[in-house]
């Protein structure tokens, strides 16, 4: 950690009042003008009685990244289309401020950037400089990389980050994908809600589908908000004809027996056929990105269990500093944040 300090930036974790360890992790660096600034990153609210972060940045509004507690601080800080699925996923009131994906906002004082990382509508990476002109990095999530800025400390994500496992390697099956819908015009694909079910419809249109595509009522909902052109959507069960549906995987079941059904995913423990089609970067895709930004430090803060450890291990081992989520020693209670 001694690197991260000498960088101008204290990477820490939080603990809450029952002692366990509240999501993700949170950065202390002096501004330009010197003001000492806290962001915390995908995580809880602290309680309104304790000190406040100067913001809570929400790359995306997966659960995994908490948006539905930060959600409700007015110093939250998320993408309009970030604050939108928020609301609709969680029907709560978004309380915070909103950008444009790729603008740049003024959180006390430090000129925060933007940047689409294409993990889902709306999702983004943040980036700003302390007082001594380190540039850090907050990557979310990640689909596509070729948008992110070198950077000096970069804290990253492990989804599939371990080189030893061969089930992170993966590439998505485009061409599975059409042949499954051209083959059969009455079929269903199984995905998530979020996420996932727009990027179903945006490869169908992309690749020249113009139907109807019938939904359940969340993934309709927030597709219609969130896509700018979706084309025909409709209810599952509204459409007289053979059309194409999306619905989550657990509910491909419910539909008609005579309906050929799919499930986008790289999993292996679902009743279905799989077509693989990922929100994320593989294990290569990683090593490449980490290797185009080209970071000083690199903290892997993402997702719970063994991954950004194996991650953080094998940069370390091709020459990068890093570390993983697990090896931060600095941790503060609500009281002293």
């Amino acid at each position: 950690m001694k690197e991260l300090i000498d960088l101008g930036v204290m990477v820490f974790r939080e603990k809450n009042s029952r002692g366990s360890f509240k999501p993700h992790l949170s950065i202390k660096f002096r501004s330009v003008e010197g003001d000492l600034v806290t962001f915390s990153v995908d995580t809880s609210r602290t309680p309104a009685k304790y000190k406040q972060p100067d913001a809570y940045l929400i790359t995306h509004a997966h659960s995994d990244h908490h948006g539905k507690s930060a959600m409700l601080s007015e110093r939250a800080v998320c993408s309009e289309k970030t604050a939108l699925a928020l609301e609709i996923r969680h029907q709560r009131t978004y309380a915070g401020r909103t950008f444009k994906v790729g603008e740049t906002i003024d959180i006390k004082g430090v000129k925060v950037k933007t940047f689409p990382n294409f993990h889902t509508v709306g999702s983004v990476a943040f980036m700003w400089e302390n007082e001594t002109g380190v540039r850090i990095l907050v990557t979310g999530d990640v689909k596509d990389a070729s948008m992110l800025p070198e950077c000096d400390v970069l804290i990253t994500e492990a989804n599939y980050g371990d080189p030893g496992d061969t089930s992170c390697y993966f590439e998505d099956d485009i061409s599975g994908f059409e042949c499954a819908f051209r083959d059969d015009p009455s079929i269903a694909f199984g995905a998530y809600a979020f996420g996932k079910a727009q990027r179903a419809v945006e490869l169908l249109r992309e690749l020249g589908y113009d139907g109807v595509i019938e939904m359940d009522e969340q993934s309709l909902s927030l597709t219609r908000t969130l896509l700018d052109d979706a084309g025909e959507l409709d209810y599952i069960g509204n459409s007289c004809s053979d059309c194409i549906s999306i619905v989550p995987p657990w509910d491909l079941g419910k539909l008609p027996s005579h309906i050929s059904k799919y499930v986008m995913t790289g999993r292996s423990d679902y009743r279905y056929p799989a077509i693989q089609i990922s929100d994320h970067l593989d294990a290569r895709g990683l090593v490449d990105m980490v290797k185009d930004i080209d970071p000083e430090f690199t903290v892997v803060y993402h997702p719970n269990g063994h991954r950004p450890g194996r991650f953080a291990r094998h940069l370390d081992s091709i020459g990068f500093n890093a570390i993983s989520i697990d090896m931060i020693e600095n941790v503060l209670s609500n009281e002293f944040v």
